[in-house]
């Protein structure tokens, strides 16, 4: 196979968590590149950005709508993306689990347009912003909060093990950047943080109405759905997960039933926490069906 075919068949198989990762950091090293260029040739530093950044002025945005989309595929630098990135990445693992590749792209990029929303409105309407001159708004965050707010709502009880903190249930995690963001908006990047929460509340609305068979965001992605479709283009692993969780088969459940009646509470969360372990180290595939059952039946359980 020649490096062609396998970039290709990487591009195809790839889950949509690391297609949309790939398309940031290549978005960033590309804009990076520009900067690079511009002041070889004394131009303007942001000739190109200024362009694709979310502006704070209603009268700005009218001349670039399709900012409020492209501002989230920037980054200010290495930290910026690196931890919008992982973040997203162990958000996603478990986001699939539960829910289909196209939702966690809807719970993403409304999640992206409410945060840029949010800033917008929070710097043309709180007195504290007043005086601020020209501002954009750029980075991943709003979207990613709200896959990660999205899951750690749906199963609030699922536990993830994190390095030096052992076992800590996802919710946990949630609230507390939540409550970062809330206690730095006063000392800096204000407007990120404002985003960052507006991305968090969509992900909790959002999830919270899926759990009672509303799906509010249902037409936004009807109205992007060609584009949607690009991402969905590879393997289907997550989507046929998904039918399985909709229907499991009466033995399978049966089974899984019994197996998690014999088992402690502890051993029952050290099974989940070996399986989600492989599922972040190998993916879905590497689960073998009696794995692949248990996790859905804690799944309910949860």
């Amino acid at each position: 196979m020649g490096t062609a075919d396998k970039f290709r068949y990487k591009l195809q198989t790839a889950t949509v968590v690391e297609k949309l990762i790939a398309i940031n950091v290549i978005c960033f090293i590309l804009f990076f590149l520009a900067r690079t260029i511009a002041f070889l040739f004394q131009w303007p530093a942001d000739f190109l950005l200024e362009w694709f950044v979310f502006p704070k002025e209603p009268g700005e945005y009218i001349f670039k709508p399709w900012s409020i989309i492209t501002y989230s595929f920037l980054h200010s630098g290495i930290w910026h993306i690196l931890s919008n990135m992982l973040i997203l990445y162990y958000a996603g693992i478990y986001f699939l689990q539960y829910f289909s590749p196209r939702k966690l792209l809807n719970f993403y990029f409304m999640g992206v347009i409410i945060g840029a929303l949010v800033y917008m409105l929070s710097y043309n309407l709180f007195p504290a912003f007043a005086a601020t001159g020209r501002s954009y708004l750029v980075g991943a965050s709003a979207g990613v909060m709200a896959v990660l707010v999205g899951i750690a709502t749906h199963v609030p009880n699922l536990r993830i093990r994190l390095l030096f903190l052992g076992s800590i249930k996802f919710w946990y995690i949630a609230a507390f950047l939540v409550l970062l963001d809330i206690i730095q908006i006063p000392i800096s990047n204000s407007g990120g943080h404002l985003a960052h929460l507006g991305g968090a509340l969509f992900g909790y609305v959002y999830a919270s109405q899926l759990k009672k068979g509303n799906d509010i965001a249902g037409g936004f992605e009807k109205v992007i759905a060609g584009f949607l479709s690009y991402f969905e283009s590879g393997r289907k692993t997550k989507s046929r997960m998904r039918t399985v969780y909709r229907k499991p088969s009466k033995a399978s459940s049966t089974s899984t039933t019994t197996t998690s009646t014999k088992i402690s509470k502890t051993e029952k969360q050290e099974k989940i926490d070996a399986i989600l372990d492989k599922i972040s180290k190998s993916g879905y595939d590497s689960l073998t069906k009696q794995e692949k059952d248990f996790l859905f039946q804690a799944g309910k359980d949860n």
